[in-house]
């Protein structure tokens, strides 16, 4: 199979890249692909906002909520470039993730009041929906919001919240009543998170960093208006929020961005006092690599095209998923490998963005491949555990 754009599309594709030649600044695009997670907070608040003033910060959305009507093609090139040109990954949580559910769920005053401020990178969202107890079982949460007059009195603790220091907003799972099913009696609310009773506190990472919280709910008092949707009915809310979040963690554009980073390490190291990327062995990794990478966009695009008349879009997501995590775990991998020696220092986040260093030992491509290595062991884990995805693919794929 080959791609083949059409004159329309190619002319895009120049204009996207003309675009971002004009707007990238280098030190951006180098403390971008460093690979450490997360980006820097002030430059993709900042590309957030040129992107909403051209109009192309939410793609995915209707033009009358700001969206561009691309075609599905025309969105795929246009994250493909900005990935491969360096540019901050904007934040999944408002653009991709709530946006959706508010769009298809929400109120009116709800659309009003929240997606402008999303659009523009104003405010940032944190997830809150696994608990210590309740991970990829979403149906054991016990964070309960009991209603008092017009406020909801929320108590709990969520887990796995990535950036909530950084949030504004918080979109969370709760139970406001007890039903006959698990599944039941849950509804998804919004809340301020600079209410009183809203404590953040970051959580240790083996790669040195503190991206992903731990968010406590002591006696928190929301308006009842940030119910979204009819109370008790996130069940269908959460499973539309996560199939796109699943299928955006194929991830394929920043797959395609890691492969040609392998390749510069390749080129720049050294085996035997030959480049690394003329080492039979390593050329072969590299070119069953790349395969998988191929495999991955045709089944992404396929996806894209086919799955909402073909195909559970549910199982295709949870596909897309397995197939994308493991090989982000496999590409960091050999990343670390074409690293050799020099793998055994991990930078620490202030090192990693600081200006490109001038010793010979430490090259400008080192730092982040290890952090990113690390951070990646959970891949296969949050937005839904790969055996969970298994379960997902088995009984709506298969009916087993």
């Amino acid at each position: 199979m080959d791609l083949k754009l059409s004159a329309e599309d190619q002319a895009f594709r120049e204009e996207v890249r003309a675009f971002l030649h004009e707007n990238l600044t280098e030190d951006i695009v180098r403390r971008t692909r460093t690979g450490m997670h997360p980006p820097n907070e002030d430059d993709r608040r900042w590309w957030n906002r040129v992107l909403a003033e051209k109009g192309w910060a939410a793609p995915h959305w209707p033009k009358e909520y700001g969206g561009t009507e691309w075609s599905h093609l025309q969105s795929h090139l246009f994250e493909y470039e900005c990935k491969m040109a360096g540019a901050p990954e904007l934040r999944w949580q408002g653009l991709r993730l709530i946006a959706p559910v508010l769009l298809k769920y929400g109120s009116e005053a709800q659309k009003e009041r929240y997606l402008p401020p999303i659009l523009r990178g104003e405010e940032m969202w944190a997830q809150g929906f696994s608990e210590p107890g309740a991970g990829s079982d979403l149906a054991a949460l016990s964070t309960s919001a009991v209603l008092e007059g017009d406020e909801y009195v929320i108590n709990g603790q969520k887990l796995w919240t990535t950036e909530g220091q950084y949030c504004e907003q918080g979109f969370f799972l709760v139970r406001t009543e007890k039903a006959d099913r698990p599944q039941k009696g849950i509804s998804m609310i919004i809340i301020d998170m600079k209410s009183p009773g809203v404590t953040v506190r970051q959580i240790p990472m083996i790669n040195g960093e503190g991206s992903t919280c731990e968010v406590f709910l002591d006696n928190v008092r929301v308006p009842r208006e940030n119910i979204i949707g009819e109370a008790g009915n996130a069940w269908s809310q959460a499973k539309f929020l996560l199939s796109n979040e699943r299928t955006s963690s194929a991830d394929i554009h920043k797959a395609r961005a890691d492969l040609e980073r392998i390749r510069e390490i390749a080129r720049r190291e050294r085996k035997n006092g030959r480049p690394l990327i003329e080492d039979r062995a390593f050329a072969e990794k590299l070119t069953a690599t790349k395969i998988a990478v191929d495999a991955l966009e045709w089944s992404v695009l396929r996806v894209m095209h086919e799955a909402p008349s073909r195909h559970p879009i549910a199982a295709c997501a949870s596909v897309l998923k397995i197939r994308g995590s493991s090989l982000q775990q496999k590409l960091t991998e050999l990343m670390t490998e074409a690293l050799g020696q020099r793998s055994l220092r991990v930078y620490q986040r202030e090192e990693a963005y600081a200006p490109p260093s001038s010793d010979p030992l430490w090259p400008d491509y080192t730092p982040g491949v290890v952090a990113d290595l690390l951070y990646l062991r959970a891949c296969t884990i949050f937005g839904g555990a790969m055996e969970v995805q298994k379960n997902i693919i088995a009984k709506l794929a298969f009916g087993l």
